[in-house]
């Protein structure tokens, strides 16, 4: 446990409605210690579970008697077979056999931690809605707690608890001090909490509503009515990670839904990949979202419906680590990707899962195929007139831009860089980069970053939405940007001249670079045209040059900047 960190949990009032037996095995304080649950089963010795771990209670086995017994002490059991402790946070669950006759208990450890909020304090800052998943015992219900006194307490916001089974605030009518000022709300049946969501909107005026467990379809679309009215959600979730909520039709709607589209000729060409795709249908309920893998640790995805697309296409997410240490600091770290990322052949978007050369989601069971192999051709420029640069004239005179993304995937950045050949370096901290480009409405969710790259002096570039094309318009904005200071600094003119000519040079070796990968890896191999990036007349000429010397044709498509050529197979 951290230092930082301060449990209650009056074990003492759990353990005086145990059998004498179980309380007599449970007194020294070392067999307290991290306590989960005491399982009491009818002809069977009482076993008291503990992290990774379960040891016996004596050697004398439950009766009926035992069980009786501590039902007396027991309040009446709800409709999800579950009972408590008045003014405690112990949970008691019974197990029932044919006639209804309780054969067996469970007896978990409820505990009030104090200060896990630090994990996600941040989060909580920013109004925005906020998921908690992962495996049970993993401290979800103790996170969301937590999480409900300070929204009310520190924040003073007005809170309602949807307490269903009692989990949060405990048993009887006066809720544990552990929820702070919160309200709580208790629900009579399972099934009916879908309605007592609703009711606490209509009837309470809270500005945050805290659920325990979405698990039915209802109670998801009950969620996204109170999402939509502006109210701010935490709750939990059954699942482990975003994979298991995508895959759960039940509950896909938390993260915007999946629907499957089918595409024209032309845009399954463009993407090429087959004309049925996988999207997300909607804006999550969720706009942010916590993976518990452990009490101390957590992934954090800022962008949920950025993760949601980069999975359906098939990769990666990179979320934020997030690790308690031993002595309360609180770590954060980028989740390196499962793979390299294999080197861009075309600058082509992201395509859905089981086209080729597409990293799948992690247990979803699809597999990557092969990517192509290369054709073995001579190099077309190598006796062009005026044709390729030497690669020691394509030498990059500076170094490339250090560019922070605010509400952009990393990945997604790296690739559009690297697909385009723009000298451009994807930075996650705002202190070393050059120039930040954020999505529009992300760079207000965080004003002391905002503040920082301002006292920095760094420019800002706002877009609207995360393609392709915006990207790379955006990144060459600032590139353009950036050379104008350089030529307007006091550096002399002719080192001015040079750094734009190795810029030129740059540009037009990657130009053809596009061109010959175009070629060798889509048009010859699968027969397919390939459309490339919009590139000056001069480019273009130079590139319609290099696909005659391979005995192809090409057309030059589009208006104005956005001529391009396409390439079309023999």
């Amino acid at each position: 446990m951290s230092p930082t960190q301060r449990v209650t949990d009056d074990l003492d009032r759990l353990l005086e409605v145990l059998p004498e037996a179980v309380q007599a095995a449970l007194a020294p304080p070392k067999c307290r210690d991290q306590l989960l649950e005491v399982v009491l089963d009818l002809g069977r010795v009482p076993e008291a579970r503990y992290p990774g771990r379960a040891e016996a209670l004596g050697d004398r086995a439950i009766e009926r008697s035992d069980l009786a017994a501590v039902l007396e002490w027991l309040g009446p059991f709800g409709g999800d077979n579950r009972a408590g402790i008045e003014r405690t946070l112990h949970r008691i669950s019974a197990i029932r056999n044919r006639t209804g006759e309780v054969v067996g208990l469970t007896c978990r450890v409820g505990r009030a931690v104090f200060g896990t909020v630090g994990m996600v304090r941040d989060l909580l800052d920013s109004g925005r809605s906020l998921l908690l998943m992962g495996r049970p015992g993993v401290g979800k219900t103790t996170a969301l707690r937590e999480i409900a006194r300070v929204l009310a307490d520190d924040l003073e916001k007005r809170v309602v608890v949807i307490d269903t089974s009692n989990e949060i605030a405990g048993d009887g009518d006066i809720p544990h001090p552990a929820i702070g000022r919160a309200r709580r709300m208790q629900v009579a049946r399972p099934a009916l909490q879908h309605r007592v969501m609703i009711e606490a909107v209509e009837n309470h005026m809270p500005e945050v509503i805290v659920i325990d467990e979405i698990g039915t379809e209802q109670e998801a679309q009950a969620a996204r009515t109170i999402a939509e009215r502006g109210v701010q959600l935490v709750a939990t979730a059954h699942g482990n990670a975003l994979e298991n909520l995508i895959k759960n039709p039940t509950l896909s709607d938390l993260v915007g839904g999946i629907q499957s589209v089918t595409l024209g000729d032309e845009e399954a060409r463009r993407r090429r990949t087959q004309k049925t795709v996988l999207e997300r249908a909607a804006e999550p309920t969720f706009p942010m979202a916590v993976e518990m893998h452990s009490r101390h640790r957590w992934l954090v995805h800022r962008d949920v419906a950025g993760t949601v697309d980069l999975l359906l296409r098939g990769q990666s997410a990179r979320p934020e680590i997030r690790e308690l240490a031993a002595d309360g600091q609180l770590l954060r770290r980028e989740a390196a990707p499962l793979s390299p990322p294999p080197p861009a052949a075309l600058p082509t978007p992201p395509r859905p899962p089981g086209s080729p050369g597409v990293t799948p989601i992690v247990g979803s069971g699809l597999r990557g195929s092969r990517g192509l192999a290369p054709v073995p051709l001579p190099d077309p420029c190598s006796d062009m007139q005026g044709g390729c640069a030497s690669p020691a004239a394509l030498r990059v005179a500076a170094p490339p831009m250090r560019l922070c993304g605010v509400g952009l995937p990393q990945r997604l950045l790296e690739e559009v860089a690297r697909g385009r050949g723009l000298p451009v370096e994807v930075v996650s901290d705002v202190d070393g980069a050059d120039a930040v480009l954020s999505l529009r409405g992300r760079l207000g969710d965080d004003p002391l970053l905002r503040r920082r790259a301002q006292d920095l002096g760094l420019p800002i570039l706002v877009i609207k939405s995360d393609s392709l094309h915006q990207l790379q318009r955006a990144m060459e904005r600032l590139l353009e940007r950036r050379g104008c200071a350089v030529e307007g600094s006091s550096a002399t003119g002719d080192a001015g001249v040079g750094a734009a000519e190795e810029a030129r040079l740059d540009d037009d070796h990657a130009a053809m670079e596009e061109c010959r990968l175009a070629v060798e890896q889509v048009v010859l191999p699968q027969g397919r045209p390939v459309e490339l990036l919009p590139r000056s007349e001069r480019v273009r000429q130079m590139q319609a040059e290099l696909i005659r010397r391979y005995r192809l044709r090409s057309a030059v498509f589009g208006r104005g900047l956005q001529q391009r050529l396409r390439v079309f197979p023999a």
